[in-house]
């Protein structure tokens, strides 16, 4: 029987999560529900499980990637698989580096999250295919160059063109170029307007560029 702990702040999620594991409880047992990342840390430091279900964004010291590291430098056995609503792409990489085993998006996989479970405890490790089904306005998140979807995270989080051009190594001109690009295929007026889609499309995690993972530890 696998223990699985459920590391997520939302109660909606949680009761979700109980759920799928209650409906496959021939092979899943609840070990327990963590509502900080911090806490799932010193669960699996006293408490036998075997799979956490960690969401990226929870309140505390720790988010869900930092927690995934510190838990997998001790508990190498203990299977994680990162969860979240976010689109990131980013986070991908971020959690292969942490050592996530698997990487389920709550409102965009094709799979189930038990299927998820199974394929983790198998030995597979699951990430989702980078050409995600995301519409930004008139656009698809596919259809835009590497260089259009970089500077779309840094206008969330930056919102300057001068500290975007800083932080992408590019001229202004460069900036404003892709802004100009992204404002056609996306159909938006201005910038703002393009700040304030990507936002609603759940595009980047909060902090995410803050998490330098490869440095920690």
């Amino acid at each position: 029987m696998v223990r699985v702990l459920i590391a997520d702040d939302e109660r909606n999620i949680q009761k979700a999560y109980r759920s799928d594991i209650q409906d496959a409880a021939d092979r899943y047992s609840l070990a327990g529900t963590a509502s900080r990342c911090d806490d799932a840390v010193v669960f699996a430091d006293s408490a036998g499980v075997d799979l956490i279900l960690m969401d990226i964004n929870t309140p505390g010291e720790y988010n869900g990637l930092e927690a995934c590291r510190l838990i997998k430098e001790k508990h190498p056995g203990i299977k994680i698989i990162i969860t979240t609503s976010y689109t990131d792409l980013r986070a991908f990489d971020k959690a292969r580096e942490c050592g996530a085993d698997s990487f389920w998006l709550k409102e965009l996989s094709p799979e189930n999250l038990v299927d998820i479970m199974d394929r983790t405890m198998k030995g597979e490790s699951v990430y989702p295919d980078r050409n995600l089904d995301v519409m930004l306005g008139q656009a698809r998140l596919s259809d835009l160059t590497a260089a259009e979807i970089d500077c779309l995270y840094k206008l969330i989080e930056y919102v300057s063109v001068k500290k975007m051009a800083e932080k992408m190594c590019v001229e202004e001109s460069t900036v404003k170029t892709h802004l100009l690009h992204l404002c056609r295929k996306t159909g938006c007026d201005n910038k703002a307007e393009l700040a304030i889609l990507a936002a609603n499309a759940r595009l980047a995690i909060p902090d995410l560029h803050l998490m330098d993972v490869e440095d920690q530890g």
